[in-house]
């Protein structure tokens, strides 16, 4: 396998295969067309098509979606299968109605790899999710293991937090931050005074 992508490091340019369950066809992407539009893009993986735990993802990640491409964020889902599953799955499975991202297909684990949650031995996907801002770096990484679903508010939440810091560099975004809420301005008067820092500025 190829050497895994690491947070900061640039998304090469990638061709893959998706079905597209708006237009019920199938397409080919580049990661590069998204870096021209200036999006930020993410990348969800899961273990496979027809499975438990992944259409409950799906769905959650569904209901988000047009939030999240208000924000200027594009999401592809991906597994090892290929567009026909995908087709096949999304047209009888009732949790992806409302599914309208792209489905990318990684048959051959070529991306999955790139990204460490390429399984050898079962040729499956880990549950993966990575977020790439509009220069295609890394700038987050979320795996966990095949039997712990994930939560798409909280993809929405960081992905936000994406989004300010990338016009305010000089901050910092703490736990469960949200919109509105206080950032830190890092600096040696701040050293051993976070919680005074955060109480004062709730204020």
């Amino acid at each position: 396998m190829c050497d895994v992508l690491k947070i900061g490091q640039k998304l090469p340019d990638i061709s893959f295969d998706v079905y597209d369950p708006v237009e019920r066809a199938f397409t080919e992407k580049r990661t590069t067309e998204f870096q021209r539009d200036g999006r930020w893009l993410v990348f969800f993986f899961y273990p496979a098509d027809f499975t438990f735990v992944c259409p409950t993802e799906l769905n959650d990640l569904a209901d988000r979606y047009e939030e999240l491409k208000n924000l200027g964020v594009e999401v592809i889902s991906f597994s090892t299968d290929t567009k026909f599953v995908h087709l096949a799955w999304k047209d009888s499975e009732p949790l992806l109605k409302n599914v309208k991202f792209p489905m990318g297909a990684d048959p051959t684990g070529r991306i999955s790899g790139l990204l460490g949650v390429y399984d050898e031995e079962s040729g499956l996907s880990r549950r993966g999710t990575f977020v790439f801002n509009p220069e295609g770096r890394l700038v987050s990484v979320e795996i966990s293991y095949d039997n712990v679903g994930r939560n798409a508010e909280e993809l929405v939440r960081k992905i936000k937090a994406h989004l300010y810091l990338s016009k305010h560099p000089d901050e910092a975004c703490p736990a469960k931050w949200r919109e509105g809420d206080s950032t830190l301005k890092p600096s040696e008067k701040l050293v051993g005074r976070v919680g005074e820092y955060l109480v004062k500025n709730k204020e």
